[in-house]
């Protein structure tokens, strides 16, 4: 029996690959396409995690669609509220009935004579994977692994006799009411968390090796919701995009010009919040601001409940878990009934899957992105990936919008395969992403480089971007585009 054939696979069902649904469908309506989800709901990280006081480190003026308006009136929102988001988007604009839920994507493997990706998927429980092929390849897997987040090695874990959770895979129904709770981290997971546990825990201890920049912003936005008693609902959420892009942009750019003045500005904001009295050092990274993301807490929420007392924040090296708790480089044992290790990301791009080209494996540490979209020597595939300085959706959206734009032009100049090459390798290889942060450093060899100049350089600048990705031109000297010999026609199925 042939492979179902379609032109375009979306892989995942989270924020981008809904977002890129409707663009595909919009701007490319004769294409067919499906959705491949591994998991049995839409949504993707939104979806995923459940621990307490989930929410969106970005506003979501920016984070949300730029074709769908965010009207809820929280401006940071929880987390339930963007998975409903995003639903509904599924519903209102027909891609709910595209999504095939656990269609768990195995192996890609790209044919040159027949410009076709075939794919291997694993659908739900059924004992022999399905083959499906497609022309395209969206790639909307995010950047880390669902399976499990990052928990270090720590020294005697197994004596501890409490409870051990990585927020990524929070118990259902966990109670934590009453209990000495100690969260290990100090990004945007645990400054989300210790507040949020605060509620029913007898006390939490936020436990950081380093500190982090945090800022707090206000959670509602009172000037959209003024302008919403004049103006329709489309013009408010423009209006308040772009005030938060521009806003964005400037206050990155201050950072990277002039890091002394903005860090001295955060840490001075940070002091007001907490009291004359606080010791500062637990705010006070040793890095400049946006060598690493700058954390945001919604009303302060952080520094409210460490000046109330609620929690406490320990700014030292782990030797070691006791059987009550755990013990720190300095001697002092911190007593705890529930560890959490908010201690980041494992970093995988394609959704765990093999990818090959003509049957050979696709190394993707040994690849480079270009126009942060595409990559080097991969035909016919986008993988669509956020900002790491601003809203995750205002890339992934241009991004989508690219893609359907190469589409379109191959489909008018007769062409069935593209693909980035530089040949001669001129291009200098530069770091994917210019953070330090731990996830990035320790995903080194798992994901691409960028190149030291356009398109191969990666900008990390939404005006740049949407000038060159929505209104560029799409050739170049990289982008080759050819027509192989079509081989044996693929089966072409009904429109899904």
């Amino acid at each position: 029996m042939s492979a179902e054939h379609l032109d375009v696979l979306i892989i995942g069902a989270g924020l981008s690959g809904v977002g890129a649904a409707y663009h595909l469908m919009k701007h490319c309506p004769d294409k067919r396409f499906a959705i491949l989800e591994g998991r049995t709901a839409l949504g993707g990280t939104w979806d995923l995690f459940r621990y307490p006081g989930i929410r969106s480190d970005s506003d979501m003026f920016t984070l949300g669609y730029n074709f769908k308006p965010w009207t809820n009136p929280r401006a940071i929102a929880d987390g339930p509220s963007i998975r409903r988001y995003i639903e509904q988007t599924a519903q209102e604009y027909g891609i709910q009935e595209k999504i095939r839920f656990q269609h768990r994507v195995l192996k890609a493997d790209w044919c040159t004579e027949r410009a076709t990706w075939t794919l291997q998927v694993q659908r739900g429980d059924e004992p022999e994977p399905v083959t499906l092929s497609c022309q395209h390849l969206l790639m909307c897997t995010g950047y880390y692994r669902y399976e499990a987040g990052y928990t270090p090695d720590f020294k005697g874990r197994e004596q501890f006799q409490g409870e051990f959770i990585h927020p990524q895979l929070w118990p259902a129904n966990f109670d934590y009411s009453g209990k000495q709770v100690v969260v290990i981290g100090s990004g945007a997971t645990a400054v989300t968390l210790v507040p949020a546990l605060t509620d029913k825990a007898a006390h939490v201890t936020m436990l950081q090796r380093s500190p982090t920049y945090v800022v707090s912003l206000p959670e509602d936005d009172p000037f959209s919701a003024f302008l919403r008693r004049f103006l329709p609902e489309t013009w408010v959420y423009r209006l308040a995009r772009t005030r938060n892009v521009a806003m964005q942009m400037i206050f990155y750019s201050l950072a990277r010009a002039w890091p002394s003045l903005v860090r001295k500005l955060l840490l001075g904001l940070a002091k007001r919040q907490l009291g004359p009295n606080f010791d500062m050092r637990h705010f006070s990274p040793h890095y400049k601001p946006w060598d690493e993301r700058v954390c945001v807490v919604p009303n302060g929420d952080l520094f409210e409940v460490l000046r109330e007392g609620k929690a406490t924040m320990v700014t030292e090296h782990i030797d070691g878990f006791t059987a009550k708790g755990i013990r720190l480089k300095s001697g002092r044992e911190l007593p705890a009934d529930v560890i959490i290790s908010a201690t980041g990301l494992e970093l995988q791009l394609f959704g765990g899957m093999q990818v090959a080209v003509d049957g050979v494996p696709f190394e993707v540490a040994k690849s480079m992105g270009y126009r942060g979209i595409m990559l080097r020597d991969l035909p016919n595939t986008a993988v669509v990936m956020g900002y790491t300085n601003a809203s995750w959706t205002l890339k992934a959206d241009l991004s989508s919008e690219y893609f359907c734009r190469l589409i379109k032009h191959m489909d008018a100049n007769g062409m069935r395969q593209c693909t980035p090459r530089d040949s001669a390798r001129q291009v200098k290889d530069a770091p994917f992403l210019g953070l330090a942060s731990g996830y990035i450093q320790r995903a080194a060899g798992k994901i691409p480089s960028q190149g030291d100049r356009a398109p191969w350089k990666l900008y990390q600048n939404y005006l740049l971007d949407l000038a060159l990705l929505r209104y560029g031109t799409l050739e170049d000297d990289y982008l080759q585009f050819s027509s192989p010999h079509v081989g044996e026609s693929t089966a072409s199925a009904a429109a899904v």
